[in-house]
């Protein structure tokens, strides 16, 4: 066998076992809104959804990281239709995903909060960090809370708590590089989080809130297709800086 052809064997073989597989999933979808924000545009007040700004950012994230050629990102939803959280990560049971990446926008009664966070899946005992839990698990299934209880003591604490963090911590760490400077957004910080959708996933997981749609401003920019440009840049770029840095055939 000429060298040629053991250098393309190699090159063929390597990629096979480093490729990695991503489960997208934007939040909410149907006749779950999600968070809103009521805005004039053109003379009238406009209702905005969480969904739709979630779905528009997943899939520049997804056309992100397939245009890399080095890994293959999918969707739960590409359109709008309502999703139960467990149907989301039976999905990527599915299609056998690597990493599951959750994006969202958040509410609060104080009109005057902002910023971006990042929560990567393990147990805590925070109480703010609570209330965000119950915002984004309402749609879960009775029972739910059990099994996220068992998949976090036998699971998640052992092996995926810890891959979950170095996602959230690749994927932040892009976000701060840009957001703070370019669109004065504050940074709310990296958080471990119980959220349902993560923890059924049974895998590396975290999810995203990409700004306060109960802050004006925010709302203004998260609907900006600039800012969704930037914004699914970063989180792609944290997601290839994950991936290629843990080639080891199984992350779970």
């Amino acid at each position: 066998m000429s060298k040629t052809y053991i250098l393309i064997f190699t090159f063929i073989l390597s990629f096979s076992v480093s490729a990695k597989r991503v489960l997208i999933d934007p939040g909410h979808g149907g006749e779950d809104c999600g968070a809103k924000a009521k805005l004039w545009q053109n003379k009238r007040l406009v209702v905005i959804c969480e969904k739709d700004i979630a779905l528009a950012i997943a899939k520049k994230v997804k056309t992100l990281v397939n245009k890399s050629n080095r890994h293959t990102a999918y969707l739960t939803r590409t359109i709008d239709k309502e999703l139960d959280l467990d149907k989301r990560s039976k999905l990527a049971d599915t299609i056998k995903a690597d990493i599951f990446v959750s994006i969202h926008l958040n509410a609060a009664t104080i009109k005057s909060s902002n910023g971006f966070e990042t929560y990567y899946l393990d147990n805590h005992k925070d109480e703010v960090i609570k209330k965000v839990e119950r915002a984004e698990n309402r749609n879960g299934s009775n029972g739910q809370e059990m099994i996220v209880n068992n998949i976090l003591t036998d699971l998640i604490i052992e092996r995926v708590a810890p891959k979950s963090k170095e996602l959230g911590q690749a994927v932040h760490s892009k976000l701060t590089s840009i957001l703070p400077k370019k669109y004065k957004m504050s940074d709310r910080g990296l958080k471990p989080g119980m959220f349902y959708v993560l923890a059924l996933s049974k895998r590396p997981a975290i999810l995203i809130e990409v700004g306060f749609l109960t802050n004006e401003n925010e709302a203004k920019l998260t609907i900006s297709g600039k800012f969704q440009d930037q914004f699914a840049k970063s989180v792609a770029d944290g997601i290839l800086a994950f991936l290629d840095k843990n080639s080891e055939p199984n992350l779970f």
